[in-house]
């Protein structure tokens, strides 16, 4: 029987490009994931998937791509243990504002001694192996997500925590958070301030930032120093889609 590799983790060094998933769809799991990206996340906070969409989507996903990605509904050692034991090889946790939340996620995501994951990793050993246990510590990745005031003020006791070797920024939390109307906020001076505090604080502590944007930003993101993008969601490529061919047939309705 073969198995997949677990892949490696995000690196400085490299950038990584995602496709984000809103829609609870295996097919469109399955398209993401066969469309070159360099990861594909599930969205179980504000997309559509709960917990028996995401094992189908899952297994959409990893006959192609094994980086697969969830952001998790919160920083709740149940749900991020139960992704992962269900193949995912990383959780995206929303709305971590000290080094003791940052500190509990990573705790949620490994085995004694570095964490407090209960053991029972089953669909993770189908997937990838009875070496799954132990060699996921080279491989899983935890990114707490940097989107209030709070997190940036104790930004560096976030990134100081160990296993928090990437983090992941959301823009329309952090723009509401700094006052701003939400979305991102690019040529802003307090937005565009928040983003060369983390960028300078990954480089400080090694620790790889990610951020959601879109096609459009990738440049911008990629030069301000994230190695990490999220570029399309599926929801919002659809309706682009779906807009432009309808606006091309219009005419030929009269």
């Amino acid at each position: 029987m073969s198995f997949m590799e677990l892949p490696e983790k995000f690196s400085p060094e490299i950038n990584a490009f995602g496709c984000w998933l809103k829609i609870p769809s295996p097919v469109t799991a399955e398209m993401a994931s066969l469309s070159g990206f360099d990861y594909v996340c599930i969205d179980m906070q504000h997309g559509f998937s709960d917990r028996s969409d995401l094992l189908p989507m899952l297994q959409a996903i990893q006959p192609h791509s094994s980086k697969a990605l969830v952001r998790v509904t919160s920083n709740d050692p149940s749900i991020i243990g139960w992704v992962l034991d269900a193949g995912a090889t990383g959780v995206i946790v929303p709305l971590v504002n000290s080094a003791e939340e940052a500190e509990a996620a990573v705790k949620a995501c490994f085995y004694p001694p570095k964490g407090n994951r209960s053991m029972g990793p089953t669909r993770a050993l189908k997937v990838f192996g009875e070496e799954y246990v132990e060699n996921m510590e080279s491989s899983v990745q935890c990114l707490p997500m940097i989107e209030t005031f709070d997190a940036l003020e104790n930004l560096d006791s976030i990134l100081s925590v160990e296993g928090v070797d990437a983090i992941y920024v959301g823009p329309s939390d952090l723009s509401v958070n700094l006052g701003l109307p939400k979305g991102n906020n690019d040529g802003n001076r307090k937005f565009d301030e928040a983003l060369e505090l983390i960028v300078s604080s990954w480089q400080r502590h090694g620790v790889v930032p990610g951020i959601h944007a879109n096609s459009s930003l990738a440049a911008i993101t990629k030069e301000q120093g994230f190695r990490v993008l999220t570029v399309v969601e599926d929801d919002g490529a659809m309706n682009t889609e779906l807009q432009k061919v309808f606006k091309e047939v219009k005419s030929l309705k009269s």
